[in-house]
Protein backbone atom coordinates (compact mmCIF):
# COMPACT_ATOMS: atom_id res chain seq x y z
CA UNK A 1 0.00 0.00 0.00
CA UNK A 2 1.49 3.54 -1.01
CA UNK A 3 2.64 5.32 2.05
CA UNK A 4 0.73 8.57 2.90
CA UNK A 5 4.76 9.96 2.98
CA UNK A 6 5.28 9.18 -0.73
CA UNK A 7 1.86 10.14 -1.54
CA UNK A 8 2.27 13.76 -0.36
CA UNK A 9 5.27 13.44 -1.87
CA UNK A 10 3.95 12.81 -5.21
CA UNK A 11 0.93 14.97 -5.23
CA UNK A 12 2.63 17.74 -4.00
CA UNK A 13 4.67 17.56 -7.06
CA UNK A 14 2.29 17.11 -9.47
CA UNK A 15 0.41 20.07 -7.70
CA UNK A 16 3.44 22.44 -8.19
CA UNK A 17 4.42 21.03 -11.90
CA UNK A 18 0.42 20.97 -13.20
CA UNK A 19 0.52 23.67 -15.76
CA UNK A 20 -1.32 23.69 -19.23
CA UNK A 21 -4.71 23.58 -17.94
CA UNK A 22 -6.88 20.01 -18.20
CA UNK A 23 -4.77 18.93 -21.03
CA UNK A 24 -1.32 19.08 -19.72
CA UNK A 25 -2.28 18.36 -16.19
CA UNK A 26 -4.14 14.90 -17.11
CA UNK A 27 -1.04 14.37 -19.36
CA UNK A 28 1.15 14.86 -16.14
CA UNK A 29 -0.69 12.62 -13.82
CA UNK A 30 -0.95 9.92 -16.21
CA UNK A 31 3.15 10.21 -16.83
CA UNK A 32 3.38 10.07 -12.96
CA UNK A 33 0.80 7.79 -11.68
CA UNK A 34 1.09 5.33 -14.48
CA UNK A 35 3.96 5.36 -16.02
CA UNK A 36 6.49 6.26 -13.53
CA UNK A 37 4.83 5.19 -10.24
CA UNK A 38 2.76 1.85 -11.60
CA UNK A 39 0.22 3.14 -9.27
CA UNK A 40 -2.73 2.79 -11.27
CA UNK A 41 -2.99 0.55 -14.22
CA UNK A 42 -4.35 2.54 -17.73
CA UNK A 43 -7.85 0.93 -17.51
CA UNK A 44 -8.17 2.23 -14.30
CA UNK A 45 -7.05 5.61 -15.25
CA UNK A 46 -9.07 6.44 -17.81
CA UNK A 47 -12.01 4.92 -16.13
CA UNK A 48 -11.49 7.71 -13.60
CA UNK A 49 -11.22 9.80 -16.43
CA UNK A 50 -14.37 9.43 -17.49
CA UNK A 51 -16.08 9.60 -14.57
CA UNK A 52 -14.67 13.06 -13.74
CA UNK A 53 -15.24 14.35 -17.18
CA UNK A 54 -18.89 13.70 -16.42
CA UNK A 55 -18.72 15.95 -13.32
CA UNK A 56 -19.59 19.85 -12.39
CA UNK A 57 -16.11 21.60 -11.85
CA UNK A 58 -12.72 20.78 -12.78
CA UNK A 59 -12.20 17.44 -14.48
CA UNK A 60 -8.62 17.30 -13.69
CA UNK A 61 -8.52 17.94 -9.63
CA UNK A 62 -11.26 15.59 -9.36
CA UNK A 63 -8.70 13.26 -11.40
CA UNK A 64 -6.25 13.97 -8.52
CA UNK A 65 -8.65 13.29 -5.96
CA UNK A 66 -10.50 10.06 -7.19
CA UNK A 67 -6.67 8.91 -7.98
CA UNK A 68 -6.11 9.59 -4.63
CA UNK A 69 -9.29 7.41 -3.22
CA UNK A 70 -8.10 4.81 -5.06
CA UNK A 71 -4.93 4.75 -3.42
CA UNK A 72 -5.31 5.95 0.59
CA UNK A 73 -9.33 6.03 0.50
CA UNK A 74 -10.60 9.43 1.89
CA UNK A 75 -7.48 10.50 3.47
CA UNK A 76 -5.79 9.78 0.64
CA UNK A 77 -8.18 12.27 -2.02
CA UNK A 78 -8.19 14.95 0.46
CA UNK A 79 -4.14 14.49 0.67
CA UNK A 80 -4.42 14.41 -3.41
CA UNK A 81 -7.52 16.65 -4.29
CA UNK A 82 -5.75 19.48 -1.35
CA UNK A 83 -2.23 19.13 -2.51
CA UNK A 84 -3.04 19.54 -6.22
CA UNK A 85 -4.61 22.78 -6.10
CA UNK A 86 -2.68 24.26 -2.85
CA UNK A 87 0.49 25.73 -4.72
CA UNK A 88 -1.44 27.37 -7.42
CA UNK A 89 -4.08 29.16 -5.02
CA UNK A 90 -1.11 30.57 -2.77
CA UNK A 91 0.55 31.92 -6.07
CA UNK A 92 -2.85 33.63 -7.79
CA UNK A 93 -3.49 35.03 -3.87
CA UNK A 94 0.07 36.68 -4.05
CA UNK A 95 -0.39 37.30 -7.97
CA UNK A 96 -3.98 38.97 -7.06
CA UNK A 97 -2.34 41.21 -3.75
CA UNK A 98 0.24 42.68 -6.28
CA UNK A 99 -2.43 43.19 -8.89
CA UNK A 100 -4.58 45.11 -6.86
CA UNK A 101 -1.52 47.28 -5.03
CA UNK A 102 -0.05 48.15 -8.54
CA UNK A 103 -1.91 47.43 -10.96
CA UNK A 104 0.09 45.06 -13.10
CA UNK A 105 2.04 41.83 -12.75
CA UNK A 106 5.57 40.52 -13.24
CA UNK A 107 7.16 40.37 -16.59
CA UNK A 108 6.55 36.34 -16.99
CA UNK A 109 6.23 36.65 -20.69
CA UNK A 110 9.45 34.71 -21.46
CA UNK A 111 9.20 31.85 -18.55
CA UNK A 112 5.44 31.09 -20.02
CA UNK A 113 6.32 31.18 -23.42
CA UNK A 114 8.75 28.59 -22.77
CA UNK A 115 6.92 26.69 -20.20
CA UNK A 116 3.78 26.55 -22.80
CA UNK A 117 5.71 24.96 -25.54
CA UNK A 118 6.97 22.40 -22.59
CA UNK A 119 3.81 21.69 -21.88
CA UNK A 120 2.73 21.55 -25.10
CA UNK A 121 5.66 18.36 -25.61
CA UNK A 122 3.87 16.57 -22.79
CA UNK A 123 0.37 16.73 -24.50
CA UNK A 124 1.29 15.41 -27.02
CA UNK A 125 3.49 12.64 -25.59
CA UNK A 126 0.49 11.76 -23.49
CA UNK A 127 -2.21 11.81 -26.31
CA UNK A 128 0.09 9.13 -28.35
CA UNK A 129 0.38 6.76 -25.59
CA UNK A 130 -3.45 7.17 -24.58
CA UNK A 131 -4.60 6.31 -27.87
CA UNK A 132 -2.33 3.47 -28.31
CA UNK A 133 -3.88 1.87 -25.25
CA UNK A 134 -7.63 3.12 -25.55
CA UNK A 135 -8.43 2.95 -29.42
CA UNK A 136 -8.43 -0.60 -30.03
CA UNK A 137 -11.02 -1.38 -32.60
CA UNK A 138 -11.88 0.55 -35.58
CA UNK A 139 -15.46 1.56 -33.91
CA UNK A 140 -12.55 3.30 -30.95
CA UNK A 141 -11.24 5.40 -33.44
CA UNK A 142 -14.59 6.50 -35.06
CA UNK A 143 -16.05 7.64 -31.88
CA UNK A 144 -12.78 9.73 -31.29
CA UNK A 145 -12.65 11.37 -34.53
CA UNK A 146 -16.74 12.16 -34.58
CA UNK A 147 -16.11 13.93 -31.07
CA UNK A 148 -12.22 15.54 -32.02
CA UNK A 149 -14.81 16.92 -35.33
CA UNK A 150 -17.79 17.79 -33.45
CA UNK A 151 -16.01 19.64 -31.06
CA UNK A 152 -13.06 21.28 -33.46
CA UNK A 153 -15.33 22.02 -36.12
CA UNK A 154 -18.94 22.53 -34.75
CA UNK A 155 -18.79 23.48 -31.47
CA UNK A 156 -21.03 20.59 -29.73
CA UNK A 157 -20.98 21.10 -26.34
CA UNK A 158 -18.85 19.24 -24.39
CA UNK A 159 -21.34 17.23 -22.13
CA UNK A 160 -23.19 16.02 -25.33
CA UNK A 161 -20.34 14.67 -26.69
CA UNK A 162 -19.81 12.85 -23.87
CA UNK A 163 -23.44 11.84 -23.11
CA UNK A 164 -23.38 10.63 -26.75
CA UNK A 165 -20.50 7.94 -26.69
CA UNK A 166 -22.16 7.00 -23.16
CA UNK A 167 -25.39 6.29 -24.74
CA UNK A 168 -23.72 4.49 -28.06
CA UNK A 169 -22.10 2.52 -25.56
CA UNK A 170 -24.77 1.72 -23.67
CA UNK A 171 -26.71 0.44 -26.49
CA UNK A 172 -23.71 -1.40 -28.33
CA UNK A 173 -21.57 -2.26 -25.65
CA UNK A 174 -20.13 -5.61 -27.52
CA UNK A 175 -18.44 -3.72 -29.91
CA UNK A 176 -16.66 -1.14 -26.92
CA UNK A 177 -15.31 -2.91 -24.16
CA UNK A 178 -12.78 -5.34 -25.05
CA UNK A 179 -13.53 -9.25 -23.59
CA UNK A 180 -12.96 -9.41 -19.95
CA UNK A 181 -13.04 -5.66 -18.98
CA UNK A 182 -16.14 -5.96 -17.04
CA UNK A 183 -14.72 -7.96 -13.92
CA UNK A 184 -16.79 -8.84 -11.15
CA UNK A 185 -13.42 -8.59 -8.66
CA UNK A 186 -13.28 -4.73 -9.98
CA UNK A 187 -15.84 -3.22 -7.01
CA UNK A 188 -16.71 -4.11 -3.67
CA UNK A 189 -20.26 -3.91 -3.01
CA UNK A 190 -21.22 -0.15 -1.32
CA UNK A 191 -22.58 0.85 1.44
CA UNK A 192 -25.58 3.25 1.58
CA UNK A 193 -25.46 3.87 5.17
CA UNK A 194 -21.75 5.15 4.34
CA UNK A 195 -22.57 6.63 1.52
CA UNK A 196 -25.02 9.05 3.51
CA UNK A 197 -22.67 9.71 6.06
CA UNK A 198 -20.25 11.20 4.03
CA UNK A 199 -22.96 12.58 1.84
CA UNK A 200 -24.43 14.81 4.91
CA UNK A 201 -20.71 15.48 6.33
CA UNK A 202 -19.70 16.93 3.07
CA UNK A 203 -23.41 18.99 2.73
CA UNK A 204 -22.27 20.38 6.47
CA UNK A 205 -18.16 21.01 5.35
CA UNK A 206 -19.34 23.05 2.65
CA UNK A 207 -22.54 24.86 3.85
CA UNK A 208 -21.85 26.07 7.59
CA UNK A 209 -18.95 28.56 6.94
CA UNK A 210 -21.72 29.83 4.74
CA UNK A 211 -24.16 30.16 6.49
CA UNK A 212 -21.90 31.64 9.27
CA UNK A 213 -21.01 34.69 6.77
CA UNK A 214 -24.30 36.44 7.13
CA UNK A 215 -24.47 36.88 10.97
CA UNK A 216 -21.25 37.77 10.97
CA UNK A 217 -20.93 39.93 8.14
CA UNK A 218 -24.30 40.66 7.14
CA UNK A 219 -25.29 40.83 3.74
CA UNK A 220 -22.73 41.83 0.86
CA UNK A 221 -19.66 40.80 -0.74
CA UNK A 222 -18.50 37.97 1.22
CA UNK A 223 -22.47 36.14 1.35
CA UNK A 224 -23.09 36.56 -2.30
CA UNK A 225 -19.44 35.10 -3.01
CA UNK A 226 -20.53 32.60 -1.35
CA UNK A 227 -23.56 31.65 -2.43
CA UNK A 228 -22.88 32.51 -6.18
CA UNK A 229 -20.18 29.93 -5.93
CA UNK A 230 -21.46 27.26 -4.73
CA UNK A 231 -24.04 27.57 -7.28
CA UNK A 232 -21.46 27.77 -10.18
CA UNK A 233 -19.87 24.66 -8.62
CA UNK A 234 -22.98 22.73 -8.92
CA UNK A 235 -24.33 23.74 -12.84
CA UNK A 236 -20.98 24.35 -14.56
CA UNK A 237 -20.71 21.04 -16.91
CA UNK A 238 -17.93 21.00 -19.39
CA UNK A 239 -14.61 21.66 -18.00
CA UNK A 240 -12.92 25.22 -16.93
CA UNK A 241 -13.52 26.91 -20.18
CA UNK A 242 -16.99 26.30 -19.79
CA UNK A 243 -16.93 27.63 -16.14
CA UNK A 244 -14.97 30.47 -16.99
CA UNK A 245 -17.57 31.81 -19.71
CA UNK A 246 -20.19 31.64 -17.41
CA UNK A 247 -18.47 33.38 -14.30
CA UNK A 248 -17.03 36.12 -16.55
CA UNK A 249 -20.70 37.29 -17.65
CA UNK A 250 -22.01 36.87 -13.95
CA UNK A 251 -19.14 38.42 -11.95
CA UNK A 252 -18.62 41.35 -14.82
CA UNK A 253 -22.17 42.05 -16.07
CA UNK A 254 -24.02 40.76 -13.02
CA UNK A 255 -23.00 41.63 -10.00
CA UNK A 256 -20.05 44.09 -11.27
CA UNK A 257 -17.01 42.81 -9.11
CA UNK A 258 -14.52 43.67 -11.96
CA UNK A 259 -14.34 44.79 -15.25
CA UNK A 260 -13.94 42.83 -18.53
CA UNK A 261 -9.99 43.86 -18.76
CA UNK A 262 -9.95 42.79 -14.92
CA UNK A 263 -11.42 39.04 -15.51
CA UNK A 264 -8.89 39.05 -18.53
CA UNK A 265 -6.03 40.12 -16.33
CA UNK A 266 -7.32 37.32 -13.68
CA UNK A 267 -7.29 34.51 -16.72
CA UNK A 268 -3.65 35.71 -17.38
CA UNK A 269 -2.68 35.11 -13.91
CA UNK A 270 -4.01 31.91 -13.87
CA UNK A 271 -2.38 30.79 -16.84
CA UNK A 272 0.98 31.69 -14.97
CA UNK A 273 0.06 29.51 -12.09
CA UNK A 274 0.08 25.38 -11.71
CA UNK A 275 -3.41 23.59 -10.45
CA UNK A 276 -6.89 24.19 -12.60
CA UNK A 277 -7.30 27.08 -14.53
CA UNK A 278 -10.44 27.62 -12.40
CA UNK A 279 -8.24 29.17 -9.45
CA UNK A 280 -8.84 32.73 -11.86
CA UNK A 281 -12.29 32.24 -9.62
CA UNK A 282 -10.00 32.88 -6.51
CA UNK A 283 -8.56 36.20 -8.33
CA UNK A 284 -12.37 37.58 -8.60
CA UNK A 285 -12.96 36.59 -4.87
CA UNK A 286 -10.23 38.89 -3.94
CA UNK A 287 -10.48 41.48 -6.01
CA UNK A 288 -14.40 41.32 -5.10
CA UNK A 289 -14.06 41.31 -1.48
CA UNK A 290 -10.93 43.64 -1.48
CA UNK A 291 -13.28 46.37 -3.10
CA UNK A 292 -16.03 45.61 -0.52
CA UNK A 293 -14.32 44.33 2.90
CA UNK A 294 -17.33 44.59 4.97
CA UNK A 295 -15.32 46.74 7.49
CA UNK A 296 -12.79 45.06 7.57
CA UNK A 297 -8.73 46.27 6.56
CA UNK A 298 -9.31 45.58 2.49
CA UNK A 299 -6.05 43.27 2.28
CA UNK A 300 -7.39 40.78 4.68
CA UNK A 301 -10.90 41.09 3.03
CA UNK A 302 -9.50 40.00 0.01
CA UNK A 303 -7.77 37.00 1.71
CA UNK A 304 -11.31 36.52 3.45
CA UNK A 305 -12.85 36.33 -0.61
CA UNK A 306 -10.31 34.37 -2.10
CA UNK A 307 -10.49 31.46 0.50
CA UNK A 308 -14.38 31.96 0.49
CA UNK A 309 -14.12 31.09 -3.28
CA UNK A 310 -11.95 28.40 -2.67
CA UNK A 311 -14.15 26.72 -0.38
CA UNK A 312 -17.04 26.61 -2.12
CA UNK A 313 -15.30 26.02 -5.21
CA UNK A 314 -13.39 22.95 -4.38
CA UNK A 315 -15.47 21.15 -0.94
CA UNK A 316 -18.07 19.61 -3.75
CA UNK A 317 -15.45 18.53 -6.27
CA UNK A 318 -14.73 16.43 -2.82
CA UNK A 319 -18.31 15.57 -2.25
CA UNK A 320 -18.62 14.28 -5.93
CA UNK A 321 -15.95 11.81 -5.55
CA UNK A 322 -16.22 10.48 -2.53
CA UNK A 323 -19.58 9.51 -3.15
CA UNK A 324 -19.73 8.41 -6.27
CA UNK A 325 -16.47 6.48 -6.47
CA UNK A 326 -17.44 4.01 -4.83
CA UNK A 327 -20.07 3.11 -7.37
CA UNK A 328 -18.23 3.65 -10.23
CA UNK A 329 -15.39 1.00 -8.96
CA UNK A 330 -18.61 -1.27 -7.77
CA UNK A 331 -20.47 -0.79 -11.18
CA UNK A 332 -17.74 -1.28 -13.87
CA UNK A 333 -18.65 -5.17 -13.61
CA UNK A 334 -21.78 -3.96 -15.34
CA UNK A 335 -21.13 -5.12 -19.12
CA UNK A 336 -23.32 -1.94 -20.49
CA UNK A 337 -21.62 0.10 -18.30
CA UNK A 338 -17.91 -1.47 -19.27
CA UNK A 339 -19.21 -0.72 -22.84
CA UNK A 340 -20.53 3.14 -21.85
CA UNK A 341 -17.21 3.78 -20.46
CA UNK A 342 -15.32 2.09 -23.28
CA UNK A 343 -16.94 4.50 -25.67
CA UNK A 344 -16.41 7.15 -23.39
CA UNK A 345 -12.71 6.68 -23.05
CA UNK A 346 -12.71 6.55 -27.30
CA UNK A 347 -14.84 10.18 -26.64
CA UNK A 348 -11.92 11.47 -24.26
CA UNK A 349 -9.48 10.72 -26.98
CA UNK A 350 -11.21 12.92 -29.01
CA UNK A 351 -11.23 15.69 -26.60
CA UNK A 352 -7.65 15.20 -26.04
CA UNK A 353 -6.88 15.31 -29.19
CA UNK A 354 -8.86 18.95 -29.52
CA UNK A 355 -7.24 20.67 -27.03
CA UNK A 356 -4.13 19.58 -27.84
CA UNK A 357 -4.73 21.13 -31.37
CA UNK A 358 -5.67 24.34 -30.24
CA UNK A 359 -2.81 24.57 -27.48
CA UNK A 360 -0.77 23.98 -29.79
CA UNK A 361 -1.95 26.21 -32.44
CA UNK A 362 -2.18 29.16 -30.10
CA UNK A 363 1.68 27.90 -28.96
CA UNK A 364 3.56 27.34 -32.21
CA UNK A 365 1.97 30.28 -34.21
CA UNK A 366 1.21 33.94 -32.76
CA UNK A 367 -2.25 34.26 -35.54
CA UNK A 368 -4.88 32.06 -35.43
CA UNK A 369 -8.06 32.32 -38.34
CA UNK A 370 -11.35 31.58 -38.17
CA UNK A 371 -12.25 29.54 -41.58
CA UNK A 372 -15.82 28.28 -42.29
CA UNK A 373 -16.05 24.88 -43.29
CA UNK A 374 -19.09 22.86 -43.72
CA UNK A 375 -21.74 24.64 -41.44
CA UNK A 376 -19.04 24.78 -38.65
CA UNK A 377 -15.70 26.47 -38.63
CA UNK A 378 -12.31 26.01 -38.35
CA UNK A 379 -9.42 27.40 -36.76
CA UNK A 380 -6.31 27.71 -39.03
CA UNK A 381 -2.97 29.10 -38.05
CA UNK A 382 -1.53 31.60 -40.43
CA UNK A 383 1.96 30.64 -41.47
CA UNK A 384 3.91 33.54 -41.44
CA UNK A 385 3.29 34.12 -37.74
CA UNK A 386 5.28 30.51 -37.02
CA UNK A 387 7.41 31.06 -34.11
CA UNK A 388 10.43 29.08 -34.58
CA UNK A 389 11.59 29.12 -31.28
CA UNK A 390 8.48 27.99 -29.93
CA UNK A 391 8.79 24.66 -32.81
CA UNK A 392 12.41 24.07 -31.09
CA UNK A 393 11.33 24.17 -27.79
CA UNK A 394 8.72 21.82 -28.43
CA UNK A 395 10.68 19.60 -30.65
CA UNK A 396 13.69 19.55 -28.03
CA UNK A 397 11.25 19.28 -24.89
CA UNK A 398 9.60 16.19 -27.15
CA UNK A 399 12.78 14.55 -27.46
CA UNK A 400 13.94 14.67 -23.99
CA UNK A 401 10.49 13.11 -22.90
CA UNK A 402 10.65 10.08 -25.22
CA UNK A 403 14.35 9.25 -24.16
CA UNK A 404 13.35 9.36 -20.61
CA UNK A 405 13.93 12.85 -19.30
CA UNK A 406 12.06 13.67 -16.18
CA UNK A 407 9.06 16.15 -16.57
CA UNK A 408 10.65 18.59 -13.97
CA UNK A 409 13.89 18.70 -15.53
CA UNK A 410 12.04 19.39 -19.26
CA UNK A 411 9.98 22.49 -17.57
CA UNK A 412 12.65 24.26 -15.63
CA UNK A 413 15.12 23.61 -18.89
CA UNK A 414 11.95 25.24 -21.30
CA UNK A 415 11.87 27.81 -18.89
CA UNK A 416 15.03 29.48 -18.99
CA UNK A 417 15.09 29.15 -23.34
CA UNK A 418 11.97 30.98 -23.26
CA UNK A 419 13.18 33.73 -20.99
CA UNK A 420 16.90 33.60 -22.71
CA UNK A 421 14.56 33.48 -26.49
CA UNK A 422 12.27 36.71 -25.14
CA UNK A 423 15.39 38.52 -23.87
CA UNK A 424 17.62 37.92 -26.84
CA UNK A 425 14.70 38.99 -28.83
Amino acid sequence: MTGYGELVRTFGKIGVLSFGGPAGQIALMHRVLVEEKGWLDERRFLHALNFCMLLPGPEAMQLATYSGWLLRGIPGGLIAGGLFVLPGTLILIALSAIYVHFGGVPHVEGALFGLKAAVLAIVVQALIRVAGRALSSRWHYLVALAALVALMVFSVPFPAVILGAAILGLLRPEIFAAPGEARDDWGQPVSLASSAVVFCTGLAIWFLPVLLLRPAFGPGTFFDLAVFFSKAAVVTFGGAYAVLAYVGQQAVEVHHWLVPQEMLAGLGLAETTPGPLILVLVFVGFVAAFRDAGGLDPMTGGLLGALITLWVTFVPCFIWIFIGAPFMERLRANPRLAGALAAITAAVTGVMANLAIWFGLHVLFGEVRQVSFAGGTVDFPVPGSADPAAFAIVLLAGLWLWRGGGVPGVLASAIVAGVAVRFLA
